[in-house]
């Protein structure tokens, strides 16, 4: 995957492309936390939106359920695409 990523999301029917980098995400995942999500949400949207997008978008951030959704949708598309799996530990026998 490289590092910075392009993804276009339709919002009621308009296009919006959002452009992350890793740095973008830590930020964002840094800024989360129990009492505050909503406003990382709109700070990752807002600062990675096209600027020609981000009058349209503003409208729909102020929903905030709408914002989370919509995060959640880049950050899920921005995620790489691998399969991990968790390894179960052998029992160990006791002689």
């Amino acid at each position: 995957m490289s590092e910075r990523r392009e993804i276009t999301l339709e919002i009621a029917g308009q296009d919006f492309t959002f452009t992350l980098t890793p740095q973008d995400v830590t930020k964002y995942f840094n800024a989360v936390t129990p009492n505050n999500k909503v406003a990382p949400s709109h700070n990752l949207l807002t600062t990675t939106a096209k600027p020609e997008h981000l009058a349209a978008l503003r409208p729909h951030l102020a929903n905030p359920m709408l914002t989370m959704k919509v995060a959640g949708a880049v950050l899920e598309e921005y995620a790489p695409d691998v399969e991990v799996t968790v390894k179960k530990p052998s029992p160990v026998l006791n002689d």
